[in-house]
């Protein structure tokens, strides 16, 4: 059975990060994804927007019924609440919140949280044990520090858009939050860490998280090839430089697949496959940088096989010879894929204002204590009375915020 799975339980009991609070500050995409995965895994995050300007994400992309789409997959498992951190009742109030809190993530600008005297002076003497999260584009100190960024830049200056592309065309961006979403990944493992060296010492601390980072960490050894080799990786389209065949094939009925033959030994039965054995024998077959100076002669054997049969035809005769392929799918074949429906990856989310949605499920499976989609994003500000109430704010304190324009 699935471990994988939604659940319409709005409790976190059992899940492994049940009593962990989070303050999701943040907005457009890395710092939100991170909690996001967080509260995936029973986290309560508490998202705080400003009352007129909420997070951008709500708007981003299609809509239905004037509800953003992408707001219901960045937003689930979170609690939402307005403050105005720039006003002095919305200052008071994040500070109690902050002290009830484990992890605050922001992406501010630097210094600005400092400003609002909000910073981890500030914080921390609110709460010593609180993770002050801090995700921008550049970090928090350097030459560019203080400059506006998002993502694209990371993966501009990363190296990323330089190898990524035809050789002949110019450098390629993805038409997606790339760099976002692995600075995701690496924010909620670094509040993990951060939290686990609470554990020995008691004390907080504030993780620094530059987006531009963590894609030049996935991007591989090139700061290393270069500093030994003086090698700079250049484009190579869908080519590899390190094996052969590996590209994208058209098949007889106008689908496209993908092939990789990282492994000697699947080169090696992808050739038997498309009827060329012989090249097998070649001296230059036998390693992956070598097979990748002769990609041309080995792309026209393997293409030309493919290019004469169906997709179901190909598919069919790479699984028995036990080779490396995929379809290339684009999202209406991801729903229809047999693998990600055994796996749930796409699953249904009941949504109180669009219904029945799908979204992809929470990022990985646990036996013991899985992670669950309790909720899709829920509307601006739908939980502020609620959780500033439970926080121990009377109605007359409410009422003097909204008075103020701090909710």
């Amino acid at each position: 059975m699935s471990t994988h799975r939604t659940s319409t339980d709005r409790t976190s009991t059992g899940q492994p990060l049940s009593g962990l609070r989070v303050l999701d500050l943040a907005t457009l995409f890395a710092g939100p994804l991170a909690a996001t995965l967080l509260g995936d895994f029973g986290a309560e995050v508490v998202k705080v927007e400003h009352p007129a300007k909420p997070d951008p994400s709500r708007g981003h992309g299609p809509a239905k019924q004037g509800v953003g789409l992408w707001w219901k997959l960045l937003g689930r498992n979170k609690r939402t609440i307005t403050l105005d951190l720039s006003r002095p009742g919305g200052r008071a109030t994040l500070l109690r919140l902050a002290a009830t809190a484990d992890v605050v993530i922001e992406n501010f600008r630097p210094g600005t949280l400092e400003k609002w005297d909000l910073g981890w002076d500030e914080l921390s003497a609110v709460n010593p044990r609180l993770i002050l999260t801090r995700v921008t584009a550049f970090g928090q100190f350097g030459p560019y520090a203080h400059r506006p960024g998002f993502g694209t830049l990371a993966e501009a200056m990363s190296g990323f858009a330089a190898i990524t592309g035809d050789p002949e065309a110019p450098p390629t961006l993805p038409p997606f939050g790339l760099a976002d979403s692995i600075a995701a990944l690496a924010t909620a493992y670094a509040v993990m860490t951060a939290l686990a060296a609470r554990e020995r010492t008691g004390a907080g601390q504030v993780v620094d998280m530059a987006i531009i980072e963590p894609i030049l960490t996935v991007l591989g050894p090139q700061p290393t090839w270069y500093d030994q080799l003086g090698y700079v990786q250049a484009r190579t389209g869908n080519r590899s430089a390190n094996n052969a065949p590996r590209n994208t094939y058209r098949t007889a009925d106008g689908s496209w697949v993908a092939v990789s033959t990282s492994a000697q030994s699947v080169a090696e039965r992808v050739m038997r496959l498309v009827g060329r054995p012989e090249l097998i024998d070649e001296p230059w077959f036998a390693t992956g940088a070598d097979r990748a100076a002769h990609a041309d002669v080995l792309d026209r054997a393997v293409g030309g096989w493919i290019a004469g049969r169906t997709r179901t035809e190909v598919l069919a005769a790479f699984e028995k010879a036990e080779a490396a392929i995929a379809e290339i799918q684009d999202v209406r074949g991801v729903l229809a894929d047999p693998q990600y429906q055994a796996l749930d990856t796409v699953t249904t989310v009941d949504d109180p204002e669009l219904g029945p949605l799908r979204m992809q499920n929470v990022l990985f499976r646990l036996s013991a204590t899985p992670g669950a989609i309790r909720w899709a994003g829920r509307p601006h500000g739908a939980d502020t009375e609620a959780v500033l109430t439970e926080l121990g704010l009377t109605p007359e304190e409410l009422r003097a915020l909204r008075e103020e324009g701090v909710l």
